[in-house]
């Protein structure tokens, strides 16, 4: 029974660790700004006129 009790103590530590971890990442990830799309360049026209729904093969 005491090693229940070991395994579930541990994994609850684990567990919350976990979640602080997250909750940290995403705090810095969130604190970069505003996100700002991809330029579009040449090669991405491209692309999307070729599977765009006017190219058919």
């Amino acid at each position: 029974m005491e090693r229940k009790k070991i395994v579930a103590i541990v994994t609850g530590i684990v567990s919350v660790l976990l979640g602080v971890v997250y909750l940290i990442l995403v705090e810095l990830l969130d604190s970069r700004g505003a996100m700002i799309p991809a330029p579009i360049n040449d090669v991405s026209l491209l692309l999307s006129w070729l599977f765009s729904s006017h190219f058919y093969l």
